[in-house]
């Protein structure tokens, strides 16, 4: 049996929004795993939180930038400590440099880390490195991402704090011969409210679908139905979490009456793909006296 210490206690609650004896109790049942612990939880409705990134805690924006002929796209997060940062003249135009010279870099971020800096001198890295300095703060460059398309790439920032940058960001790329960049700018702001998993259902994570599959299948088992009545229960459930996580099977927000696919056909369009990003998204908070909470009221249970 596996040791459940407060700190595994303090991580699944962070994780799931689930009560702290919930928490235990589900990592006593699994041995202490984690991802076993939280599909409990949910399987038992005891999870109020199903992403880690509602509770995201670092500061910072998110760029997108586009190519001269809207064919390319790119989309840099830069963290920093605090939101006064974020608003800073020097972090707004660096940030800004940077996320111009990633449509020009292929890779991880460290390859944009080790690309020319904006400003002529060394590196990102280095630019970086000097804004910490004359700004007296920590920053980081977490993540970008790259997409491109024979026909066009939209970007979207959520209530951008100037142009081009917020704390929600979106490319997305079509083909095809209508308006695409109407289409895809539309498109894009769905994706910021909804926040897809993936654009079609092939290409969701099949670690993602057989988790769901364990979870809904645990759920109608204590309905007491047969299996053969289960497992037709299973494909509709199935149904109906693909129309919640999948871009083109999700109803489009701004016509509800028909999905995101539909809407992409009858712009004549094809998505070739997005990224969307939530500032701080998965970053954990700043640590604090909680565990010590945990371990007094877990003490001895």
């Amino acid at each position: 049996m596996a040791e459940i210490t407060a700190a595994l206690v303090k991580e699944l609650r962070e994780k799931t929004g689930a009560g702290m004896m919930d928490a235990k109790k589900a990592l006593v049942e699994n041995n202490g795993d984690q991802a076993a612990a939280i599909e409990w939880l949910r399987a038992k409705g005891l999870s109020k939180a199903a992403k880690k990134s509602d509770r995201a805690a670092a500061e910072g924006l998110v760029a997108v930038k586009l190519s001269a002929d809207g064919k390319s796209g790119a989309i840099v997060e830069l963290n920093a400590e605090t939101d006064f940062v974020a608003r800073n003249e020097i972090f707004q135009k660096s940030l800004d440099g940077i996320a111009q010279a990633a449509l020009n870099v292929d890779g991880a971020v460290d390859a944009l880390a080790g690309a020319p800096s904006p400003d002529g001198e060394g590196t990102v890295d280095d630019l970086i490195k000097r804004m910490i300095a004359t700004i007296g703060e920590n920053m980081t460059l977490r993540r970008f991402g790259k997409l491109s398309a024979d026909g066009r790439v939209s970007a979207y920032v959520h209530n951008a704090v100037v142009p081009g940058m917020g704390k929600v960001g979106v490319l997305v790329a079509l083909d095809g011969s209508g308006d695409l960049e109407d289409a895809g700018r539309k498109v894009a702001m769905h994706i910021a409210a909804t926040s897809p998993a993936a654009g079609t259902t092939a290409e969701l994570d099949l670690a993602l679908v057989e988790s769901e599959k364990r979870i809904l299948t645990e759920q109608a088992r204590e309905s007491g139905k047969p299996d053969a009545v289960i497992e037709k229960m299973i494909v509709g459930r199935m149904q109906k979490f693909y129309k919640e996580v999948v871009l083109v099977e999700q109803p489009f927000i701004m016509d509800p009456d028909k999905t995101v696919g539909e809407f992409l056909k009858e712009q004549g369009a094809t998505l070739k793909g997005f990224v969307h990003y939530k500032l701080g998204e998965g970053v954990e908070k700043a640590a604090d006296n909680f565990a010590d909470e945990v371990a007094a009221l877990t003490k001895g249970a």
